[in-house]
């Protein structure tokens, strides 16, 4: 049977790893995971009791295309508990998770071959998806200097009809202040550029909040989840802002692509959105784990990072070490048992020579993991 060009798309090194560590967990061995950004933490129990008691007596059948409108409602509101924002749930759609919200999102938005501006290091599925809808990814290599996210003087002489923004970022736990972020969607605009922005870790920080792009415009689609604050990567139900003028638009490809999210996990959703206690015993692990990894990975051996601001992502320099980081990255699960992201899945230029390192697990692995990846480094020689 003939294979389409639009499919012939790279794959997602972090899910072979994941298979890989899968593998050597089936033959017996104790792997850490530092690989996949999954919290280690179940949906809230809030959301599942709310599911349980649904499930007594609801068929759980469609729900209409653009989401329950109950839960379209509260994630309004949580914009002006988080942001001090007054959204209409009118401009909320609810997504098979932040993946559905993409394909929704390039798909009403963009026409084939439309370029997309978006920084390297970034999220891999970006570019895959982008090509595999026909357009065209215009990945801008950002500086370290400048935190790995895009500045408005990286796009000089760029031809681009869309911009995509992440903060904090994937890999590098990044963020972009208010002033920062105002720069970018104001370039954008002066093109008449379409503006995206993944806020899918919002919820996940550190030191300060992070800015939501509805913050600065109305003018932008931003792309949200469930998977990472709400620790619910496996239910798939996501949301997207858009303009007014494109929910209509977003909600025909929306009942002909999924016809909706899956109901027991909008269920389960809404829920969540107010376990604010458990979602803050979650962030207390994050915060320990975070300490850990910053004092923990240069005495194994990484001392090339910088601490992140969001998400549960430390991205190491190992370019004085090796330029594979796949075959590093392997080594380091065969001998140390520790699954860990080659920087080629986030930058296919420079990602040899980085590693990312995700935090979301219990504390115990990543005390663990880090006498694991030390014991490594010694016996390769990288540690005196």
């Amino acid at each position: 049977m003939r294979n389409s060009s639009r499919g012939a798309v790279d794959p997602f090194i972090v899910m072979d790893v994941m298979e890989a560590a899968r593998q050597a967990e089936e033959a017996g061995r104790h792997i850490i995971h530092m690989e996949v950004g999954q919290p280690g933490t179940p949906a809230p129990m809030r959301a599942r009791d709310a599911l349980t008691e649904a499930m007594r007596d609801n068929p759980l059948g469609y729900t209409v295309a653009l989401g329950l409108p109950a839960l379209r409602a509260r994630i309004a509101q949580l914009y002006g508990e988080w942001y001090d924002v007054d959204l209409d749930p009118a401009r909320v759609v609810v997504t098979p998770g932040s993946s559905g919200g993409f394909i929704l999102a390039f798909t009403a938005l963009f026409d084939a071959g439309d370029r997309i501006a978006l920084g390297a290091p970034g999220y891999p599925s970006y570019r895959q998806i982008m090509k595999s809808l026909d357009l065209v990814p215009v990945e801008i290599q950002t500086r370290a200097e400048a935190r790995f996210q895009m500045e408005p003087s990286d796009l000089t002489g760029v031809d681009y009809e869309g911009m995509m923004v992440a903060s904090p970022a994937n890999p590098t736990g990044t963020m972009l202040g208010k002033p920062a972020l105002s720069k970018l969607i104001d370039a954008a605009h002066a093109r008449g550029a379409t503006f995206l922005s993944d806020e899918i870790y919002h919820g996940i920080e550190y030191d300060q909040k992070a800015v939501t792009a509805l913050q600065i415009s109305d003018d932008v689609c931003v792309i949200n989840s469930f998977s990472k604050y709400f620790s619910m990567t496996g239910w798939r139900v996501g949301w997207l802002v858009v303009p007014e003028g494109s929910v209509r638009q977003v909600e025909r490809l929306a009942q002909n692509m999924f016809i909706c999210a899956p109901h027991a996990a909008q269920v389960a959703a809404l829920a969540a959105m107010d376990a604010g206690d458990e979602l803050e015993t979650n962030m207390a692990v994050y915060r320990e784990n975070r300490r850990l990894m910053i004092e923990g990975l240069p005495g194994a051996g990484f001392d090339r990072i910088a601490p992140p601001d969001g998400a549960f992502y430390v991205y190491a320099d190992i370019s004085h070490l090796t330029e594979d980081s796949r075959a590093f990255a392997r080594a380091i699960l065969d001998e140390a048992g520790v699954a860990v992201t080659p920087g080629l899945d986030f930058d296919p230029v420079r990602g040899g020579g980085t590693l990312r390192f995700s935090y979301a697990r219990s504390t115990e692995d990543i005390v663990e993991g880090l006498a694991r990846l030390k014991t490594f480094m010694t016996q390769h020689g990288h540690l005196g």
